[in-house]
C-alpha cells in the first residue's frame, strides 16, 4: 500500500520562533505561509509541516499523489481505495473520505500508541 509522500505535522506555538529554530538545523521553507498559519520546510527528503491553532498534538501525515517534494504524480492510489484498504485490514478511522466523492479528501487514523496518522490527497 503507497500512502504518498511522508511529512510530520507539528502543532507549535509560535510559528515564527518554530521557523528559525528549524532553519537552524537545516531546513528551508518552501510552501504555506505565515498568513495562513502554516510553513512547509524540507531538510533533503525530511518534511515538516508547522501549524500554529490548527489542531493539537502532532500528526504523522501521508499525501497520496504528490512525491516527497511535492509535485503530482502521474499515478496514485486514490484515498478512498487506501481508506477501502485500512478498513479490510481490520483499522477503525477516526475520520472518513466520503466513499462517493472523487478528488480531495482525506481521512484519520490513531496508531496503537495514540499517534495521528492523516492520510490527506490534495488532488
Amino acid at each position: 500500500m503507497d500512502l504518498g509522500a511522508f511529512s510530520v505535522s507539528l502543532a507549535v506555538r509560535d510559528l515564527e520562533v518554530s521557523r528559525r529554530f528549524y532553519e537552524s538545523l537545516g531546513f528551508e521553507v518552501f510552501g504555506g505561509g505565515a498568513e495562513m498559519n502554516y510553513l512547509m520546510l524540507r531538510n533533503g527528503d525530511a518534511v515538516l509541516g508547522l501549524f500554529q491553532g490548527m489542531f493539537e498534538g502532532n500528526i504523522l501525515t501521508f499525501n497520496p499523489g504528490w512525491d516527497s517534494h511535492g509535485q503530482e504524480l502521474p499515478e496514485y492510489t486514490d484515498v478512498r481505495d487506501l481508506q477501502r484498504s485500512c478498513k479490510e485490514r481490520g483499522l477503525t478511522l477516526l475520520a472518513e473520505a466520503d466513499e462517493d466523492s472523487s478528488g480531495p479528501a482525506s481521512f484519520t487514523v490513531v496508531d496503537p500508541d495514540g499517534n495521528t496518522i492523516l492520510v490527506d490527497q490534495h488532488r
